[in-house]
């Protein structure tokens, strides 16, 4: 009996010497070696406080990376007009002196053949002549008792500007007289002779000229003319 008794206080103080030891049974034990609350949320504050991606350590963002101004294009400078606000006007017939002579290179016979008229700009500006003129046979002083001739152009019309003192010119060629003294014409009708010839440009008015040696004599009625031109005509 005193045996047992002892086996007993022997047993139970065992017991609790166990249950006081380390690594014993115990919360922790039943937890299976995960980490302590106090050890979790020391971690997770530990997260909470670490800067984020992108931000500051004091909680303000980052300014992300400036994007480059984008270079303006240029505009196309506007076209500058000149300051007279355009080209120079049409040459009017009050600025223009008209003078005729016989053509140096013209159809063989005993008339004119062919004359070169020169208008010379006698107005104190600039101005253009353009296109193919028309002609009439004249009298003296009777411009406007005229026989209009019918007109052939040949070339192409091109604007010339005529400075003051400058001279552009036309060739008048005509239907040519045959033979000698009064002549006469391939077609069988009688040639004629006008002492004076009107020519008048396009928008430049009519000019009466006057050969500087001899009358204009020509058949048929008809003449080829060229257009204005900046070069002389031979």
């Amino acid at each position: 009996m005193r045996g047992s008794a002892m086996a007993v206080v022997v047993a139970s103080v065992a017991l609790a010497v166990a249950g006081c030891q380390p690594g014993g049974s115990g919360a922790g034990t039943a937890h299976g070696g995960v980490t302590s609350s106090g050890a979790v949320s020391s971690a997770a504050s530990s997260k909470a406080d670490a800067p984020k991606p992108g931000s500051s350590a004091s909680g303000s963002s980052t300014p992300s990376a400036s994007r480059p101004t984008p270079t303006p294009t240029p505009t196309a400078p506007a076209s500058s007009a000149p300051a007279s606000g355009g080209s120079a006007a049409t040459c009017a017939a009050s600025s223009l002196k008209a003078t005729a002579r016989q053509a140096a290179v013209r159809p063989a016979g005993t008339g004119t053949g062919a004359a070169v008229v020169e208008f010379t700009n006698v107005s104190g500006r600039t101005c253009v002549l353009k296109g193919h003129p028309t002609a009439a046979g004249a009298g003296n002083g009777s411009p406007e008792m005229n026989v209009p001739l019918t007109v052939k152009p040949t070339g192409a019309a091109t604007s010339v500007t005529v400075a003051p003192g400058g001279k552009a010119w036309v060739k008048l060629t005509f239907v040519q007289v045959q033979g000698e003294g009064d002549g006469y014409c391939v077609s069988g009708s009688a040639p004629v002779l006008y002492p004076t010839m009107v020519v008048q440009l396009p928008s430049s008015g009519a000019h009466q000229v006057v050969l500087d040696d001899g009358q204009f004599a020509e058949c048929d009625d008809t003449v080829t003319v060229t257009a204005v031109t900046a070069i002389k005509p031979s």
